[in-house]
């Protein structure tokens, strides 16, 4: 039977995990499914990725707490005796069940309502896209200057900041990037440099952010220091340590982030 698509699925939201009353949770009723498939707690261990040992621990700690017994067990024999749930265990399996498909509609009814609220997408959708760059930025197109092969487009961060970023052409056209998208900036650490004084240098990076830095954690060789910009947005700086001393840099001492264009990669959804 050929698969559904997922093209027209809302994205989730809203996740979460089912739990009775602290204790029962899908790691445990899927034992006890297994149990009941397999007949063998050693089955059944394999079956959900739980040693023996830990699979008998979650068996115990299920009979301890339930006012019946769950599963009945008889040890011995090569595959670890004969397993098997009482009336009980498919009376909870069987309410788990239950619960467990209430749960899936509401999480898919609340994960519809937020897929229609435009306050959503702007909030989460940054925290959608996974990367591998440090440093994770979202802002609004402002500007886009077209030259003959490249573009370079501006972008409003949420505390007003500007950032610069270069594009070619054909991924402006892919990305379908026009005044007022919303994108994601990412920028690797390596890419940063922090100096402390703009105003007796010049610098032929395009991107200049002022900001004060928050958190400084070095290893002996090098530095990893959070900048606090204006809008509440931090950038993570990775230089040497001999550097970061020879700086001066410390809780407070105010910076400034520079980068190039080219330095700065456009996300889109």
């Amino acid at each position: 039977m050929p698969r559904k698509s997922n093209k027209n699925k809302p994205f989730r939201w809203v996740e979460g995990d089912l739990r009775l009353v602290g204790l029962l949770d899908t790691r445990m009723i899927e034992l006890l499914r297994a149990i009941d498939c397999s007949g063998s707690i050693n089955k059944a261990a394999k079956l959900v990725g739980l040693s023996y040992k830990g699979a008998w621990q979650i068996i115990e700690r299920a009979n301890n707490s339930a006012p019946k017994v769950l599963i009945s067990t008889s040890i011995g024999g090569v595959n670890g005796g004969g397993t098997c749930l009482t009336t009980a265990g498919h009376a909870l399996l069987d309410l788990f069940n239950r619960v467990n498909e209430e749960h899936k509609l509401f999480l898919e009814n609340i994960n519809h309502k937020l897929a229609e609220e435009p306050a959503v997408q702007l909030l989460l959708k940054s925290l959608v896209i996974k990367t591998s760059a440090t440093n994770q930025l979202f802002g609004t197109i402002t500007g886009i200057e077209k030259g003959s092969v490249n573009a370079e487009v501006v972008v409003k961060l949420k505390g007003g900041e500007q950032v610069f970023a270069a594009i070619s052409l054909t991924d402006l056209t892919k990305f379908h990037l026009s005044i007022d998208s919303d994108v994601i900036l990412l920028i690797n650490d390596p890419e940063i440099i922090l100096v402390t004084n703009q105003v007796d240098y010049q610098f032929s990076s395009r991107n200049c952010l002022a900001g004060k830095v928050i958190r400084i954690q070095t290893d002996g060789i090098d530095a990893e220091v959070v900048v606090q910009l204006p809008s509440g947005d931090s950038l993570v700086v990775i230089i040497t340590q001999t550097s970061a001393e020879c700086m001066g840099l410390a809780l407070e001492t105010q910076v400034f982030a520079l980068f190039k264009s080219n330095s700065v990669i456009l996300g889109a959804r």
